[in-house]
């Protein structure tokens, strides 16, 4: 869907919202893949990839302003992976695109990424949360570069509120498509080794935020 038209539904926020309460873990094979550091982590095949979607449901030691403003900030994304050499955001028809490149060394290609997002809070059910979501997109403004796999599969659902002093009760979805030939077993194996070092380095950074303010 072309950004202007309204790329993310209202149902799509009171959807993400309705996550944060009650998770929607049944009629579909989710499984429990851990818990760490206060995050339950569930995962669900995708066939046709051979990759995971996942849900990350818990708290986080930050509170849901500042957690949702991390994970907005493409600066804490390029100082956590090194690979993203070039980020940023511009206004397209409306809404706010990012433009991401990673590059990586050796035998890996490099990739790059063109997605869009939207923030909101709603009042729901009576009780304030904050979402985010964020898919990828194709638009003619940037076309696909050469020596580089575009990356148009991902999709990111963050819902965040408040529980209590400094903390937050989240829910995440999220869904990435690297493509190219890399073996979707490596993939699965590279994202599961590295959920507790992610869920750390967001902790760590609200953490470092609060103490600098």
């Amino acid at each position: 869907m072309e950004p202007g038209t309204g790329t993310f539904s209202e149902e799509q926020f009171r959807e993400a919202c309705a996550e944060l309460q009650r998770p929607a873990l049944s009629g579909a094979a989710w499984e429990l893949l851990e818990e760490t550091q206060g995050i339950s982590v569930y995962r669900l095949l995708d066939q046709p990839t051979g990759l995971y979607e996942y849900k990350f449901i818990g708290t986080l030691r930050a509170p849901p302003d500042l957690l949702v403003d991390i994970c907005m900030d493409l600066g804490y994304i390029r100082r956590q992976i090194p690979q993203v050499t070039e980020a940023y955001e511009t206004e397209c028809n409306g809404e706010t695109v990012t433009y991401m490149k990673m590059e990586f060394p050796f035998f890996v290609s490099s990739r790059d990424c063109i997605y869009v997002k939207q923030r909101r809070e709603l009042d729901f059910r009576g009780r304030k949360i904050q979402v985010v979501l964020a898919k990828g997109t194709s638009l003619p403004q940037f076309p696909e570069r050469p020596g580089f796999i575009r990356v148009s599969q991902c999709q990111v659902k963050l819902a965040v509120e408040s529980a209590g002093h400094n903390r937050s009760k989240v829910f995440i979805y999220c869904f990435v498509n690297p493509g190219g030939w890399i073996p979707s077993w490596l993939i699965n194996l590279l994202v599961k080794n590295g959920i507790p070092g992610f869920l750390a380095d967001l902790e760590n950074a609200c953490l470092r935020y609060q103490r600098r303010t």
